[in-house]
């Protein structure tokens, strides 16, 4: 490792000259969004646990609502009979 490829800052640390300091930078950059894209695809896995927990809930009530109409059509139809 060659000290030359590092600055001196004024308290007495090196860090790294202006193409390395990017590259770090970028690095950073670059893990902070993968970081947001998994926070993401967990957010939206809930959101599609939810959509399909309700829509079982919409299909339950679907065939409810079909068995009710059915009910509803024998009855009209036996009413209509005895008249």
């Amino acid at each position: 490792m060659d000290f030359d490829e590092y600055e001196q800052p004024s308290w007495g640390v090196l860090s790294p000259k202006g193409g390395e300091l990017n590259i770090i930078r970028e690095t950073a950059r670059k893990e902070e969004a993968i970081k947001e894209i998994l926070a993401c695809q967990e957010g939206l896995k809930a959101m599609l646990s939810k959509v399909q927990s309700v829509q079982k809930e919409v299909d339950k009530l679907a065939s409810g609502n079909e068995t009710l109409q059915m009910y509803i059509d024998n009855l009209t139809v036996q009413m209509a009979k005895r008249r």
